[in-house]
């Protein structure tokens, strides 16, 4: 007969402690039967989590990324607070000042003594008078390397050089630029185009243009010097063929004026 207190197989023996542990603990300096960490594997990257550990360096990384992007916002805010304060001077002074450009008008344009000779050497005097206006109301204008020069069509047939002058505000000024060509060699198609006007109806349409550095001031604000090109186009001048004096045909002429 079978002995009732033997346990069953299969089924763990009861404790008869009775409090969770095992009657029968191992001896003293055995190890617990618990797999131990492994430890970190050689060459590991410090500076954050890494196999459950914490390294500090990767937030000092972090630290210098963020202080690094705060200098850069910081100078880009910088710069677009001077670009933004240098624009509002501008539009400030603008709006005060009101610079407007110099008008120019050609008012008279003469031409003497004026021989095409058939191996293409062009040779007259001519004086062409303008007048420069200074719209103004309170900006001073200062011109020199003031220079000259008669086209027909896009060829250029004489050049001058014309003083330096100055204009208070509201202010009209005359001024002269004189040529003189003495043999001066031109292009066959110039020769032909200006005897092929010439005798139509004696007039020919020439063309004027001159540039000259300004200087806009207005008591302590002045600007850089700056190029201002004169153009004054579709001059007819008669030139009569006995050799006297032409001079433009139709009036005073409007110019354009441009930076």
């Amino acid at each position: 007969m079978a002995d009732p207190n033997r346990p069953v197989t299969g089924y763990p023996a009861a404790n008869p402690q009775g409090n969770g542990y095992s009657a029968n603990p191992p001896p003293s300096g055995t190890a617990y039967p618990y797999a131990a960490a492994p430890p970190p594997p050689s060459g590991a990257y410090y500076g954050g989590y890494q196999n459950n550990a914490y390294y500090p360096n990767n937030y000092q990384s972090d630290q210098e990324s963020v202080r690094r992007a705060t200098c850069l916002r910081r100078i880009f805010a910088f710069v677009i607070g001077l670009v933004v304060i240098f624009g509002t001077i501008t539009f400030i002074v603008w709006l005060v000042l009101r610079p407007q450009l110099p008008e120019f008008r050609v008012d008279s344009f003469s031409i003497s003594n004026f021989t095409l000779g058939n191996n293409s050497l062009v040779s007259f005097t001519s004086e062409v008078r303008l007048t420069a206006r200074n719209p103004n109301k309170k900006m001073t204008l200062t011109y020199d390397h003031i220079e000259a020069v008669i086209f027909y069509k896009s060829s250029s047939i004489s050049e001058t050089t014309v003083p330096p002058f100055y204009q208070p505000t509201k202010n009209e000024t005359s001024l002269a630029a004189n040529f003189a060509a003495a043999g001066s060699f031109v292009e066959k198609s110039v020769l032909d185009g200006i005897n092929g006007e010439r005798g139509k109806n004696g007039n020919v349409n020439f063309n004027f243009r001159m540039l000259s550095r300004v200087r806009f001031e207005a008591k302590a604000w002045t600007t850089r010097r700056r190029y201002l090109k004169v153009f004054c186009g579709d001059l007819i001048v008669g030139i009569p063929t006995n050799g006297s004096v032409g001079a433009l045909t139709g009036g005073p002429r409007q110019c354009r004026v441009g930076i």
